[in-house]
């Protein structure tokens, strides 16, 4: 018996914008495609406080995992389907009966509920992932999808590799979803091969000449290997589709996928050229930004549209002084408009919980109690150490113990002798699950002697891919920010860390990217048959 149709996500419009027709439906995909790149990672808790941001900014859809690739999935968007109420949760699964079942128990509780199923359509997925025929690709179609439709209202189905599909066959296979009972049909640009034009002439193609396929809503999802992920998704609206999938800060797959904030912003910006509305409550943008590049590990970009740090600075005399007389001279947007303020130096150690509180707020940052006295704590710490304490210092204490705070190992102490006559030496203690460990180890340098003295104290086989140092501002006293990458067994993860010292900052970073690693080794890939990105 099919079940009733879950709650649409149409109360969640902004109808006074403009009619359902001009609605383009943002379905969040960072907690599912966006950790799938490489060496990030998101724990059970990170996830719940990421769809608490998602469903507070109106995301329409946010699709929280892979219900059948692990436990920990499965629990994620099972938690977070009693969790939120307004946004539709999503969970995907590939076209085996197995998986569809996995994903209808985990969204079981949810208000509004999605199960989104994908198979392969290309030539070059059927013959080499597949080794199935057209008929037999449209047999699974047909079977997979009435599987979910039967066990869930709203159901969306995707053809992987869309844009190096047959036109013709392509056709067939949507057909075939939508009289299966898909509700949602999505038509990805997997590998990134696809330019604006053509991507937009594919969905016009669709609606013309598929039955049925004005009555269900298509979707964009772009992937961004050759810069064009944004670009695609905005013509593929232009085409005729009305749900955009994307990630926030575009992380995914490879390049990664079609960013959330630029979509968002492009069709509030240019509604001359793109006359289209969300229900995005803008503002909290950046702080959705910040949270996902701390508990990834993954930075953004001072020059990322939208959200990096340069993305509303001016340095040019000429830009500074059309600035002055004009903010719209060099500024199609304000900052205030995607929750970025202005820097100031109002904060320093006489400052107070309460006045710490209300800037953590302009910087876009929520905290629960517990995260806040800890902020507070790491935040009078620094100001005993620097003479000003910048917003972008703040910024990075807070997402340091965002990144860290559930960490199975801890740095404690940390003590190295260096200089001109070697070797170095570092003497490190950490606490791994509460237990204290002590090492010391020399090295070919200070960095080299920490990361030797981690390695005796947890011990691992993983090899060290990328180690990064940056200042978060200027001036001696400023803190660093480090970023390390590791990789085991063609797993990957990305640590960060931040301090006033910069052997610290490295120690603490490379233990969050151990944990990291820890944490994406627990995870077991599903058996694939289908790779699980489109």
């Amino acid at each position: 018996m099919t079940a009733p149709a879950s709650e649409s996500v149409a109360p969640r419009a902004e109808r006074a914008k403009g009619s359902e027709q001009d609605r383009v439906i943002v379905f969040d995909t960072t907690m599912r495609d966006g950790e799938q790149s490489p060496g990030a990672s998101m724990s059970l808790d990170e996830k719940i406080e990421l769809s608490k941001i998602l469903e507070e900014m109106r995301v329409d859809v946010i699709e929280a995992g892979f219900p059948i690739a692990s436990n920990g999935d499965f629990e994620a968007v099972r938690q977070i389907a009693e969790l939120v109420t307004e946004s539709t949760v999503c969970g995907l699964a590939r076209a085996g009966m197995a998986d569809i079942d996995r994903c209808a128990e985990a969204i079981r509780k949810a208000k509004r509920g999605r199960i989104h199923t994908f198979l392969s359509t290309s030539p070059s997925h059927r013959d080499h992932i597949l080794h199935a025929s057209q008929e037999d690709i449209l047999e699974m179609i047909t079977k997979s999808v009435s599987h979910a439709r039967n066990l869930c209202g709203d159901v969306e189905w995707s053809a992987q590799d869309a844009t190096r599909t047959e036109q013709d066959f392509l056709r067939r296979c949507v057909d075939a979803a939508i009289k299966a009972g898909a509700g949602t049909i999505n038509l990805p640009d997997t590998v990134g091969y696809s330019y604006p034009s053509e991507y937009a002439d594919m969905f016009r193609d669709i609606l013309e000449n598929v039955d049925g396929a004005d009555k269900v809503i298509l979707s964009t999802h772009c992937h961004n290997d050759l810069g064009l992920a944004v670009a695609n998704s905005l013509a593929g609206v232009q085409g005729g589709a009305r749900q955009v999938e994307v990630a926030i800060n575009g992380i995914g797959e490879r390049a990664g996928n079609a960013a959330l904030e630029e979509i968002v912003m492009a069709l509030k910006v240019r509604g001359d050229q793109l006359p289209f509305f969300t229900g995005v409550e803008t503002q909290h943008i950046t702080r959705a930004s910040r949270y996902v590049s701390a508990i990834t590990g993954f930075p953004v970009q001072f020059n990322k549209a939208i959200v990096g740090k340069n993305a509303f600075a001016h340095e040019s005399g000429i830009h500074q002084d059309g600035m002055l007389k004009d903010r719209g001279t060099y500024e199609i947007m304000s900052p205030e408009t995607v929750g970025q303020g202005a820097s100031n130096l109002v904060m320093g150690k006489h400052a107070g919980r309460a006045g710490f509180r209300e800037k953590l707020r302009t910087l876009g940052y929520e905290l629960g109690q517990n995260a806040l006295n800890e902020a507070f704590q790491r935040f009078k710490d620094l100001a005993d150490k620097k003479k000003h304490v910048f917003d972008d210092d703040i910024v990075a204490l807070v997402d340091d113990a965002l990144a860290s705070g559930a960490d199975r190992i801890q740095v404690k102490n940390l003590r190295v002798i260096a200089g001109t006559e070697g070797p170095q030496e570092a003497f490190l203690t950490v606490t791994i699950e509460g237990e204290e460990k002590s090492a010391n180890a020399t090295g070919d340098g200070p960095v080299d002697a920490v990361f030797n003295a981690i390695h005796k104290v947890a011990p691992h086989d993983a090899v060290l891919r990328l180690f990064q140092v940056h200042a978060v501002t200027e001036g001696t006293d400023a803190q660093a920010q480090v970023s390390v990458r590791l990789e085991e067994d063609g797993r990957i993860a990305t640590g960060q860390a931040a301090d006033t010292d910069t052997l610290t900052a490295s120690a603490k970073a490379y233990v969050n990217a151990l944990n990291n690693l820890t944490a994406r080794k627990e995870k077991s890939a599903p058996d694939a048959k289908v790779a699980s990105g489109f």
